[in-house]
């Protein structure tokens, strides 16, 4: 159930980089958007008493005004100068956090971000004797739902527009598509779906330190999609997939599993250099099927 509920978190935070990533975009605040959400359902439930769902809609509304408020700076730089842009707002979410101070007093426990100390006393789940089904399912009607949203967008004029801004700016912008709006509610959208994230698993980890949120979690952020490819929504999910197997399924190689996670990192992108999912294998899928979907026709 806990591996279940941790690929939920991961596939959503995959799927945030994912949308930016259709527009061309490499962003590095996927990490940044994630705590926000984290610490501000964390607040709404721990502090202020909110029930769960508000809570955790909230730290997704926030991250995705962040996302939105970053895409805006963002669209002047491009290329690494994005990365470096987007990694600087990470890191100052991050210093925000560790020098954030907002506590209560419940009987002998000190509730809320306490600066250094982390966040502690998020026990939404445990106060109301959730079980780990539960707290699985709850995490995965999330997942669910956005990818729907995300697989519907894909089929979409939305899809086509992003997907065209991404391969090729200035004949996107020949054809009257605003590249601006389309790269801002990339943004935002990938800051909501990692809000939610990071709301989910703010109350499934009950604790939370400013150092979770560093340039290692924005890494895996974008390397779901793009080692598993942004083909379709199923490409964020392969990547998942292939990282879990190298951090949680090889754990009994010890340190050896370290350098194992390196040579395969580097053999998958010499071998599938546009992802798991690509384009091109989301065509022949599509091709196949509707081949086979004639013959069933000409069949009957």
């Amino acid at each position: 159930m806990s591996l279940l509920t941790l690929f939920g978190f991961r596939i959503l935070l995959g799927l945030s980089a994912y949308v930016v990533i259709l527009t061309g975009q490499i962003s590095m605040a996927q990490a940044g958007f994630y705590a926000l959400g984290a610490y501000t359902a964390a607040t709404a439930t721990a502090i202020w008493g909110w029930p769960i769902v508000p809570a955790i809609l909230l730290g997704g509304l926030v991250g995705g005004l962040f996302g939105f408020l970053v895409g805006f700076p963002a669209l002047r730089v491009r290329g690494l100068f994005l990365v470096i842009a987007t990694l600087a707002f990470t890191e100052i979410v991050r210093m925000v956090f560790l020098n954030l101070k907002y506590t209560i007093r419940v009987g002998d426990r000190t509730i809320g971000p306490a600066a250094a100390e982390g966040f502690r006393g998020i026990t939404y789940y445990y106060e109301n004797g959730w079980s780990a089904l539960q707290i699985m399912a709850f995490t995965w009607l999330f997942v669910l739902a956005v990818l729907a949203g995300f697989w519907l967008m894909d089929r979409s004029r939305a899809g086509a527009v992003l997907r065209a801004v991404g391969e090729d700016e200035l004949a996107a912008a020949s054809v009257g598509i605003n590249l601006t709006a389309a790269k801002v509610a990339a943004m935002a959208a990938g800051g909501l779906v990692a809000g939610l994230a990071g709301a989910l698993y703010a109350h499934y980890a009950t604790y939370l330190s400013q150092e979770e949120f560093g340039a290692l979690l924005a890494t895996f952020a974008i390397a779901y999609p793009l080692v598993g490819g942004t083909g379709s929504v199923a490409g964020p999910i392969a990547g998942v997939l292939f990282f879990s197997l190298l951090i949680d399924g090889l754990r009994f190689l010890g340190d050896w599993r370290n350098l194992l996670f390196g040579v395969l990192i580097i053999a998958m992108m010499n071998l599938r250099p546009h992802g798991i999912i690509d384009v091109g294998l989301v065509r022949r899928l599509r091709a196949l099927l509707h081949l086979r979907r004639e013959r069933a026709y000409a069949g009957d």
